[in-house]
């Protein structure tokens, strides 16, 4: 009777920490901010009273690019390369990158960029103020890759690096990120 006793008790406490915990996983994530008025986006890191915004220099596409973005569909005869930029320890700078030394595309962080490019291989180039790197890109027609740009920042420095990224892991990492150019 008392181990009865006790195991209902353990199962209430159970069900109410997990009815009171469940919600809060809501406040983990930062909202998405909107794009600005004249079409760039920002991304804000700090508190109202310090705030800090990195920001793009051209406008971002719409929110309905994004949603089709987000789908992480191939396009037909093209090479679809997504670049994912978030990581806990990149919060602050502006990275240019370069499709094959072409134009630039201004990424800031928590963002994301789809590219559709002929198929074969290409050279992804990323400069900030602090250094540059590069990373060559191979694909076929139809095909969907995900690189990774992975920043550190550091009060004495910063440093990033394109890798090829895990297609589950960038996709979940992409979902929350705001699309800031989607060329081709």
């Amino acid at each position: 009777m008392g181990q009865s006793l006790l195991n209902q008790r353990r199962g209430v406490l159970t069900g109410l920490l997990a009815v009171g915990l469940v919600p809060l996983a809501g406040c983990m994530s930062k909202p998405v901010r909107p794009a600005n008025a004249d079409g760039t986006y920002c991304h804000a890191i700090g508190k109202w009273h310090s705030r800090k915004l990195t920001c793009t220099t051209a406008p971002i596409p719409s929110e309905q690019a994004e949603a089709e973005a987000k789908q992480f569909q191939a396009a037909p005869g093209l090479l679809t390369i997504y670049v994912v930029r978030k990581r806990w320890g990149d919060a602050r700078n502006v990275v240019r990158l370069k499709p094959d030394l072409g134009s630039v595309i201004v990424t800031v962080p928590d963002s994301f960029v789809r590219l559709r490019l002929k198929p074969g291989s290409h050279t992804l180039a990323a400069d900030w103020d602090e250094g540059s790197t590069a990373l060559d890109v191979t694909g076929k027609a139809g095909e969907v890759v995900f690189i990774e740009l992975i920043g550190s920042v550091w009060s004495w420095g910063s440093s990033y690096r394109l890798e090829i990224g895990d297609p589950a892991g960038s996709r979940a990492r992409a979902l929350g990120l705001r699309l800031v150019a989607d060329i081709g």
